[in-house]
């Protein structure tokens, strides 16, 4: 499907997204093409692919993150076996006890037609969110967006236990640690790995078919920037009517 098709769609009813949160994925050098299945799947496309439609855009625009590094990540979800080698090495690098998780493996049934279905994969975890709904409700600021990575952060001393900001995520993407008395969620092994100079996180640094693509989305050179702006590729993030604008972002590639 190309982006003809996307907008022929968009412009037959298909849900729009608030103009607001179109300027600051703009602000990330991406434009907003298409909103499917009620706000589960959004569409987006190099800003630059829509130039003629928004008018003349400063060639620097795309080039303006909010962070530096700003950690993203692809999930080329087509690509995903159920292996579950990202999750074992999650668990190792991360010490995930055996009642937690830091990012799972979802499985999907659709159908495709009479009397047969499809399985699909879906690897998840926290979504790093630009504007994140954990890091807003939590009374003690324990949960927080570093100033910058922009990666969400826990610090564990400060944490009270009081779970809002499990409720609030809307990724269900944390856990209660019983060992720390704190809650716990991926950082994208920042301590573990990245703040000793390595440059992947445990599960795409496992991964055998590689689905996932870590990098750095400011980066116009990186693997992630390159990705999302691949032309007429359909690139989605979870829940975008939550407005938290995900770091996370799908594909099949």
């Amino acid at each position: 499907m190309n982006i003809q098709d996307l907008e022929k769609l968009r412009n037959e009813g298909v849900e729009t997204v608030p103009s607001a949160q179109r300027r600051l994925f703009l602000k990330a050098g991406l434009a907003i093409t298409g909103v499917f299945l009620g706000g589960s799947i959004l569409s987006l496309t190099s800003a630059k692919n829509v130039q003629g439609a928004l008018g003349t855009m400063p060639e620097t625009q795309a080039k303006k993150f909010p962070y530096s590094p700003h950690y993203s990540m692809v999930i080329r979800q087509n690509y995903c076996i159920d292996c579950e080698r990202c999750m074992e090495a999650c668990v190792a690098t991360n010490h995930v006890p055996s009642y937690g998780y830091r990012t799972k493996i979802l499985e999907i049934q659709r159908a495709i037609g009479p009397d047969q279905t499809e399985t699909i994969f879906m690897p998840v975890l926290c979504n790093q969110c630009n504007r994140p709904p954990c890091v807003r409700v939590c009374p003690t600021k324990a949960t927080y967006k570093d100033k910058v990575t922009g990666i969400v952060m826990m610090e564990n001393k400060k944490c009270i236990g009081c779970k809002t900001c499990m409720t609030a995520c809307p990724y269900n993407a944390r856990y209660f640690n019983e060992e720390t008395r704190a809650v716990d969620k991926c950082n994208f092994c920042f301590d573990t790995r990245l703040s000793k100079g390595m440059k992947d996180t445990a599960c795409v640094e496992a991964c055998p078919a590689d689905v996932r693509v870590f990098g750095d989305l400011s980066d116009t050179g990186s693997r992630v920037y390159k990705l999302i702006h691949k032309p007429d590729k359909i690139v989605w993030v979870l829940r975008p009517e939550t407005g938290a604008l995900p770091n996370v972002f799908y594909m099949n590639d």
